[in-house]
């Protein structure tokens, strides 16, 4: 998946402003600060957010930005396509029928990254800021594949 810092640092971000509103508008600064998030990037990611509909900027003196909706029907997958982030494994474009070789055939792992693109997308789409403001994750702890490393070092 090719999720960069743009992605991770919108939903730190989302999840804290969520956290930290309590309905109120809380500025971008105070979000940089806890964070550890540049304000400057921070502006254009909040600029993307805006735009797409997921906060609302308040202007004026104790203004700043709130959730648009209620952070249970925020879903992460909203937030990573908000600022451009495209949710797939494969270097092709989804939907074309030319493939990433130099061919422009579709290489022969093609179908695999495109499920796991696909099962990304899925748990992001199931999973809401509250659900990571309330650490409601499924799946989390141990990495599966901790297990595997751990039973193939007996061998």
């Amino acid at each position: 998946m090719k999720l960069s810092t743009k992605g991770r640092y919108a939903v730190m971000a989302m999840v804290d402003l969520a956290q930290k509103s309590g309905g109120q508008p809380v500025s971008l600064a105070d979000i940089a600060e806890r964070q550890d998030i540049s304000l400057s990037y921070l502006e254009q990611l909040f600029a993307k957010l805006r735009r797409s509909g997921v906060v609302k900027s308040i202007r004026g003196p104790g203004g700043g930005y709130i959730l648009s909706r209620r952070a249970d029907r925020i879903h992460i997958a909203d937030i990573v396509l908000a600022v451009d982030e495209p949710v797939r494994m494969t270097r092709c474009s989804p939907g074309s029928p030319e493939g990433c070789g130099a061919d422009q055939a579709r290489c022969s792992t093609h179908e695999l990254w495109e499920a796991l693109g696909n099962q990304i997308y899925g748990f992001l789409s199931s999973v809401t800021v509250a659900d990571v403001c309330a650490r409601r994750i499924s799946g989390t702890g141990q990495p599966a594949w901790a297990n595997a490393v751990k039973r193939s070092a007996v061998f």
